[in-house]
């Protein structure tokens, strides 16, 4: 017990790049970015949007409340990739976990629909989001912002990464994702807030579009 406090206190902290020009650029990129990717996968979306219809009819959109920068609130949104019971039915699921810590994973979550597994493999489940990028809410590059009652259950370090805007993709994004462990996920974003950049951020755009098309570690 005492080895896992001292283990906690010996975490270095990070601090942000607030740098004017960096967070103007960072800015202008997320809406130009955000902006033309709706536009030009707007086609993507219709299908998608359709395709959850035609399986489970009911809402497309998955709204969710998570935490952002400085733990402010807000709904992420997600093409509905589960049943639509599916939120009740966490509690119950929540012993067939297979990510150590608060987060929930589950590679064959009975809760994903035909269409779901695809949109998440594929990553056009997290599409939505370039709504949350435009809104300020979100950012191209940034740690993945977690759900409100998993963020409640953060270790003080790892509540680190509520020190900058949450994005699209970081680190673990490239990295594996859903095949990484919780806590070195936590330190990933850490690693970014620390190594937070022009060319950071370019490089994480580019190497998530290469982790999209194999498909590594998403499910």
């Amino acid at each position: 017990m005492a080895e896992n406090v001292m283990a906690q206190m010996e975490r270095p902290r990070v601090r942000p790049n607030e740098g004017k020009i960096y967070l103007r650029v960072k800015r202008t990129v997320d809406v130009v970015g955000s902006l033309g990717g709706i536009l030009v996968l707007s086609p993507v979306f219709l299908a998608a949007a359709a395709a959850v219809f035609l399986e489970d009819p009911g809402s497309v959109i998955f709204k969710q409340k998570r935490n952002g920068q400085g733990n402010r609130v807000f709904e992420i949104y997600k093409f509905r990739s589960m049943c639509k019971d599916a939120p009740k039915m966490q509690m119950q699921m929540q012993k067939l976990n297979e990510l150590k810590g608060p987060a929930f994973k589950m590679k064959d979550d009975p809760r994903v629909t035909r269409v779901g597994k695809f949109l998440r493999r594929t990553s056009i489940d997290e599409l939505p989001q370039l709504f949350n990028v435009l809104r300020g809410e979100m950012s191209l590059v940034g740690p993945r912002p977690l759900p409100t009652y998993e963020t409640e259950q953060l270790a003080p370090w790892q509540r680190q990464r509520l020190l900058v805007k949450p994005g699209l993709t970081c680190y673990w994004q490239i990295s594996g994702r859903n095949d990484v462990e919780f806590d070195e996920w936590m330190e990933m974003d850490c690693r970014y807030i620390a190594d937070a950049g022009i060319w950071t951020d370019m490089r994480i755009i580019l190497k998530t579009i290469a982790a999209v098309i194999k498909r590594k570690g998403a499910y």
